[in-house]
Formats: structure tokens, sequence, C-alpha cells
């Protein structure tokens, strides 16, 4: 049977204390209240996966507090308690949205049958909404293993769930886009259409027609009505990208479609009325835009009720190596590839300006140049290897003769030098594992600047 967090409410003590004994026995989670607004002010669909409410409460009753219910979570299921023999109270709730009911006076068996019930159609619910999103194809895998992200994705579920106008920020290649699916294959409106725009990507007369429609004959060349992506986003969610790029005489109308839920299509008589919730993204800092006047800054903050901003690749490089692995098992298909340590340090080590789109094609480069099933560091674009600066000549060898190991802790040294104390950087210029190199430093004493 599964195990659920279940939310109780009655006003009756003796019944609450009764029925949570009886649920907790089974394995439940149990939270009580004693009317519907305590109910309300203790209820978080993070936190229950059902209710039970008494139907005669006061203050808020049993179908009011439905009612909030099903406008607030329609996923979480509700069982409402009647008084014996009320059928007219139990079919008027089950019209108001009530999974089930039970009549006073109920037995534990009763009890626990309609919950266990009431859960599993609440699993077989979400997994069949999470199968239907996932054959759609808008939500994207996001690998990660670094606390910054996972505080993020953290952030992004639960801002999934409302209605908010969120601007997601960082540097190009970070992963804005996959962030905003991620948002949308979360929200309510997840099997609804997902719609992504590059505002920097088209002209100014043509970005006006493509995000608000026009009607036939509205300009020259237009042929035939065009529905615009706002409207055919229609209860779904619509993702401006680089929205710092959105000419002025835009950022008026998108304004409007923000606050006022209507677009001006070109060429219309009268505005048209539309669903839509708005994501945003910019690799650029918007108070930038405010403070030189190419950006409004009532649209700023009408955007920006929620701000989310992904770090670079480089300040979480715990991510390198999953992602590394990731990409590369996608691009060899069903080729087993091996990464040796150096190529990993290698990885590690570089600064990554073009984030994980970059790390992304510098996998797919790897595995297009692999001859044999062990990827080389050889093969990564000259970039990857820091400049060296001029050590043809160095180091001397006198004609005495050196210590091997004397040698050995001489470069090491210089390594270290030219990377700035950075052993992962020198590690993967020596084209040694970390460990290896950090090993040889303690060996030998050395001191990192």
């Amino acid at each position: 049977m599964s195990r659920g967090r279940i939310l109780f409410v009655d006003d009756d003590e003796a019944g609450r204390e009764l029925s949570r004994y009886n649920l907790e026995g089974a394995g439940h989670r149990v939270t009580l209240a004693a009317d519907g607004e305590e109910a309300l002010s203790r209820f978080s669909d993070d936190e229950h996966d059902l209710v039970v409410t008494d139907l005669r409460m006061p203050r808020l009753g049993g179908m009011e507090l439905l009612r909030r219910l099903s406008e607030r979570a329609p996923d979480v299921p509700v069982i409402v308690i009647t008084a014996h023999g009320s059928v007219e109270t139990a079919v008027e709730a089950m019209k108001s949205g009530a999974y089930d009911f039970i009549e006073k006076p109920f037995g534990r068996d009763v009890l626990l049958l309609t919950v266990a019930r009431a859960l599993e159609h609440r699993r077989l619910t979400r997994e069949n909404r999470r199968l239907r999103i996932r054959a759609a194809g808008v939500e994207r895998e996001i690998v990660s293993v670094s606390r910054a992200m996972t505080d993020l994705l953290r952030s992004a579920d639960r801002v999934a769930r409302s209605a908010a106008a969120v601007l997601i920020t960082g540097e190009s290649g970070t992963g804005k886009e996959l962030l905003a699916r991620r948002i949308h294959a979360r929200s309510p409106r997840a099997e609804r259409p997902f719609a992504a725009i590059n505002c920097a990507a088209l002209p100014a007369d043509l970005l006006e027609s493509e995000l608000f429609g026009h009607e036939r004959g509205a300009y020259t060349g237009a042929a035939r009505a065009r529905a615009g992506r706002f409207r055919a986003a229609a209860g779904g969610t619509i993702l401006l990208d680089e929205v710092g790029e959105l000419p002025p005489a835009l950022q008026g109308k998108l304004l409007r479609v923000v606050q006022e839920k209507t677009v001006d299509v070109v060429g219309a008589d009268r505005p048209v009325t539309v669903d839509v919730r708005v994501l945003a993204a910019t690799n650029r800092p918007l108070s930038e835009a405010i403070a030189e006047g190419r950006f409004r800054e009532d649209l700023y903050y009408r955007l920006n009720v929620v701000e989310l901003e992904v770090p670079p690749l480089r300040e979480r490089r715990e991510d390198i190596e999953p992602l590394a692995r990731h990409f590369i098992a996608r691009f060899a298909e069903d080729r087993e590839l091996h990464l040796p340590d150096a190529l990993l340090a290698a990885l590690s080590g570089h600064a990554w300006p073009g984030n994980v789109r970059e790390l992304q094609n510098a996998c797919e480069r790897l595995v297009v140049l692999a001859e044999g099933d062990t990827l080389s560091v050889d093969e990564l674009p000259a970039s990857f290897r820091p400049a060296a600066a001029d050590l043809d000549e160095w180091p001397p060898l006198p004609p005495e003769g050196l210590s091997l190991v004397d040698l050995e802790r001489r470069v090491i040294e210089r390594a270290l030098s030219i990377q700035k104390g950075n052993v992962t950087r020198a590690a993967a210029f020596l084209r040694v594992p970390r460990h290896v190199l950090a090993y040889r430093i303690e060996k030998y004493g050395i001191r990192r600047e």
C-alpha cells in the first residue's frame, strides 16, 4: 500500500486523534487541522498528497475548503466525510471535485481502504502526466551534481507550480532554455504548448508579427493571417530568449501582454485575449540596458517577479565530469569509449568561456575523432592546452648532468608558476591526473604561490 502525507481536517477532536492513530499505524504521515481556515494555513502541495475533510465545520466548511483546494492544487485528491445517509451532500461534493467520500461513523478499514485508493489514483495520475510530458519532448535532462545547481533546480521546481513570470539570467551556453523547459514541464501548463523565440535572431518588423501575429493584408506580402507565438502557445508557456534585445517599440506591446493578458495583432481592429505564462532569459544585465534607456524599467519588473541565475560552468567544476560522460555516451551511441584521467584533467582545468554548450561541442569532437575505444586529450582544440611560454630552452641541462628527481621537481614548480598555482590546470598541462600531481607536490614539499 502506498504511504502518503495526509492533511486530516475535522472539528471533532476525538475523531481527529483516532483517525491520526489509525493512519499513522498504517505508515502514513498525518497533519491535523480543526477547520477549513486552519487547513488552508497548514496545507502545501509540496508536503501533502491527500486531504481528508469533514464537511460541517466552523469558520470555513468542507465544501468551501474543497473549492479552494481544487483551485490551489487540483492534483491533490480530497476525500470528504459526510453524515450517514447524506447522499445529496456526497453527490454535490463529488461534482465539486472530491475524489471520494466516506460516511460517519466509519471504521478503520473503510478509512484506510479509501485513503489507499486515493493515493494510488494520485500516483497513477502523476505518472501518466509525466509520461505524456516526456513523450511531448519538451523537457530535456539537466545533468548536475553541484550544490549550486541543486539549489537552482529546487527553486525552479517551486516556482514552476505558480503562474509568476520568471527572468532567467546567466552567461551564454549555461542552459537557460533547459531551465525554462523544466519550469514549463513541472507546471500546471505542462500539457499545453511551449514556445521559445530568440528576440535577437529576427529583425524588428518580422519579430512583431512572429510574436503577436497579423491579419491577412495587414502589410505588403501578408497573403494570409498568422496567429503569432503568443496565440499559438495559448494555455501554455512562452520563453523570450535574449529579451534585452527586444526593440523599444515592441517592449510596450509585451508589457501589455504581461499586464493585461491581451495581444495587439497587427492589422486587427481590437486586441485578442491570451492566457500564456511568460518566461524571459538574458545573458546581459538588464539593469545596464535600463540605465542606458534601451529597456523599459516597468517591463523589467513585470518580467522579474522571480529571478533565477544559472551559474557558469567554471563556478561548478564538479559538474564537468558527469556532463562530459553524459555527452560522450550520447554521441558515442552504441560504442563504449574510455575517458583517461589525463583527458578528464584537461576538461576540468579548462576555463569554459562557452560553458556547457562548449563542453558539449568538445565532447562531440572527441567522439568524432576517436580512432579506438579510448579518447585522447590530443584531439582537444589547442585552446584546451594552456600556453607554456617558451619551454624549448627550459630547463637548461648542464654538461655534468642533472638528477631526474630534481628535474621533475623543477618541471612541476614551473607548471604551477605558469598556471598561477592552480593544481587542476597544472595537472592538465602536464597530462597527469590531478591526484598524481597533488601527491608529487606533497612529496617534494613544493609551495604553491
